[in-house]
This record gives structure tokens, C-alpha cells and sequence, in this order.
């Protein structure tokens, strides 16, 4: 037989206390803390926010999937878009065109490369400085090379889509070149900068056929190229040099003329009219984007 709980003090037992504190918990429900609701709201919100694909991101990386499997000129935006799984309205708001998510994915190529800058080759000649950011530029395309084979076909006979990507690789280059510490300004720039955009055009071909992990072909291709390109800016800097004072001389003839005809209509006041004036777009360029 077993025996009764001892009382405790105040005759109450402790069997009595669980009962009184379970009957009191009946009458009062369950307790429901409201920070507690609102902490699993936010953190269920941070994983939807976390969960969504970065529109821009997911259309380059959806195109990159689809042109390696299909033809370039089979992939319509929507074909995008699901693929991405975004929205067209997502989509629209992030490219205006499936040409305009590879200006995407150039860019988002440049980043790679100048993230992984680095200043060890300093001191180092510039040609090679300029051979490892290329290089890089070239690993980092790596995982999508089938899709850039396929690409690079079906464009290779579109004049307008061509013209269009020289604008992309312009402006590509042109950080790349910044990464190797080499100027893009002053006379030759310009075409230092189409230079590069040639010379790399030729070292891919070259790489979209290099299967060999060591990419021997590719880089002796790309040392070619470099060397070609040496040559030539040393030899358009040596045509500039010459031709100095000739150019000196027809921008002081063409002033003198602009002066006679002044003086013939009987306008000597200076020509100050503002660069804006008979522009809508003002003298900026860069205001039409």
C-alpha cells in the first residue's frame, strides 16, 4: 500500500499546487507572445527576400543555360524570363532585350576580373600586366564557353549585332586596360582601346575551340597579339610625332579662315554662344542614355 504524500507547509501538497497551476492555465489559454509572431514574420520575409532571384543576375545566367543547349535565334525573352523564373514585367525592367542581357553578362564579367585585381605585377612589364587581366577575363568565361560558342556562330553574320557588341566590348576593355594601368585618353586612345577589342576578338576564336586544360594555343595566341599590338601603338605614336606640326598648321589655317569670314560679314564679336544652343539634348552626350 503506498503511502500519502507528506504535506508540505500550509497543509497543501505539492500534488495540489499542480493541479491549482494546471486548472489556471486551462482558464487562461495558451500564451502567445506577439514578439514572437513578429520575429517569425521577419525572419520569413528575410528568406522570401533571400529566396527571390536578382533579376538581372538570374536572366544572364538563364540566358548563359539555354544558349549552350539551343540555337541563339530559337531563345525568345520568354524563354528567358521562365527559365530565370522571373516575370516578363521583371524581365523588361531589367533588359530591354535578349541582345542587352549579354551587355549583362559582359559586365558582369568585368566585375569578376577587377574583384580578383590584385598588385602583384605592379612592377611588372605592362604587357604583362595586360596578358594576366586577359587571361582572367578568359577563366572567368570559362563555365560558359558552350554557350559563347553558339553565340559567337549565329552573330558572326549579323553586321548590326556585331556593331552593337563592339560598343559592349568597348567599354569592357576599357576597365580592363585601367586594371593593367594603361591610359585609354589622349589622342590615341581611342585606338589603343578598338585595338584591344580586335585583339581579343581573335584570341577568342582561338579559345572557343581550345580544349587543352593548359590553354597553350590560347595563350601563345594571346601573347601574339599583344606583341602586334606593341608595334602598332609604337608606330601610330611615331606618325603622330611627324605629322604634329602639320596638324598644328591646318588648325591654324582653318582659324584664319574662320576669322576672314568674320571680318567679311563684319562680325568681329567673339563666337559665345553656349554649346547648348540648337541642341535639345544640351552639348553632353551622355544626356540622350
Amino acid at each position: 500500500m503506498e503511502a500519502a504524500p507528506e504535506p508540505t507547509s500550509g497543509g497543501k501538497s505539492d500534488t495540489g499546487k499542480s493541479d491549482a497551476a494546471k486548472n489556471e492555465s486551462v482558464k487562461s489559454g495558451p500564451v502567445k507572445s506577439d514578439a514572437g509572431k513578429s520575429g517569425a514574420g521577419k525572419s520569413a520575409s528575410s528568406t522570401a527576400a533571400k529566396g527571390k532571384p536578382n533579376p538581372r543576375e538570374a536572366a544572364v545566367e538563364a540566358l548563359m543555360r539555354l544558349a549552350a543547349e539551343q540555337p541563339w535565334n530559337d531563345i525568345e525573352i520568354a524563354d528567358i524570363a521562365r527559365e530565370a523564373g522571373v516575370t516578363l514585367a521583371e524581365f523588361r525592367d531589367a533588359y530591354p532585350s535578349k541582345g542587352a542581357v549579354l551587355g549583362g553578362f559582359a559586365r558582369m564579367i568585368d566585375k569578376q576580373v577587377l574583384d580578383g585585381a590584385s598588385d602583384d605585377l605592379d612592377d611588372e612589364p605592362t604587357r604583362e600586366r595586360l596578358f594576366d587581366v586577359l587571361m582572367r577575363r578568359l577563366d572567368a568565361m570559362d563555365p560558359y564557353k558552350p554557350a559563347l560558342r553558339r553565340i559567337t556562330f549565329a552573330l558572326r553574320g549579323d553586321p548590326l549585332s556585331l556593331a552593337a557588341l563592339n560598343q559592349v566590348a568597348l567599354n569592357s576593355q576599357r576597365f580592363m586596360l585601367a586594371s593593367a594601368g594603361i591610359s585609354t585618353e589622349g589622342p590615341l586612345g581611342r585606338v589603343k582601346l578598338q585595338g584591344v577589342v580586335i585583339a581579343f576578338a581573335r584570341v577568342m576564336e582561338v579559345w572557343l575551340e581550345d580544349d587543352d586544360p593548359s590553354l597553350a594555343r590560347t595563350m601563345a595566341a594571346l601573347d601574339r597579339e599583344i606583341r602586334n599590338g606593341e608595334r602598332f601603338m609604337e608606330r601610330a605614336e611615331d606618325v603622330r610625332r611627324l605629322t604634329a606640326p602639320f596638324r598644328a598648321l591646318a588648325q591654324s589655317l582653318a582659324e584664319g579662315g574662320r576669322r576672314r569670314r568674320r571680318r567679311d560679314r563684319g562680325d568681329d564679336r567673339q563666337d559665345d554662344r553656349n554649346e547648348d544652343e540648337g541642341n535639345p539634348l544640351g552639348g553632353d552626350p551622355a544626356a540622350a542614355i
